[in-house]
């Protein structure tokens, strides 16, 4: 009997239940049933909400790179008129500088012309002064001259003829 009752233990516990191979038929049917509802609710539901997302992003994407696309063409156009406004600004400012270096010439011959009048017009009065200062001199070198002559010639003991002395002054004084 206790070679029964081991036999019975070992036929009451087969052991894992999955080999059991009195229940195949069973465990397969079940097998089916859960692949098929795994089955019909991924293609019934998560599939199309995945190929939803997926459509939306590949949607979103090319969206995305149609504005970035466009913002590209609207930047090129931009930096286009930038670069024209900046080459305008120049040649503007180039035109201003030359206007400003003309007028500064054109200011710069009118004071240098005003000078030039104001040093001819000193120069043609210092040369009056100088002229009168000559005259001045000359007559006071005829004077000086004249009264010299007439004070040796009274030194030496001569008489004093202011007629002569003044011809012969004035002949000295020509030259």
């Amino acid at each position: 009997m206790a070679s029964n009752s081991s036999q019975a233990a070992e036929t009451a516990s087969p052991g894992m239940p999955q080999l059991d191979f009195s229940s195949f038929g069973n465990q397969i049917f079940w097998l089916v049933v859960t692949l098929v509802v795994i089955y019909v609710i991924l293609t019934r539901v998560a599939l199309p909400r995945i190929a939803d997302v997926l459509a939306e992003r590949r949607e979103s994407i090319s969206n995305d790179i149609a504005a970035a696309e466009d913002l590209k063409l609207k930047a090129v156009a931009a930096e286009e008129t930038y670069d024209k406004a900046l080459a305008d600004a120049r040649a503007e400012a180039g035109n201003i500088v030359e206007g400003a270096k003309a007028e500064m010439k054109a200011e710069l011959a009118t004071a240098i012309s005003k000078a030039d009048a104001e040093i001819a017009e000193k120069i043609v009065e210092g040369e009056k002064i100088i002229q009168e200062i000559r005259s001045n001199a000359l007559e006071s070198v005829e004077e000086v001259a004249k009264s010299t002559a007439t004070a040796i010639i009274e030194a030496l003991g001569g008489k004093d003829d202011s007629k002569f002395v003044d011809k012969a002054v004035s002949s000295e004084m020509k030259g």
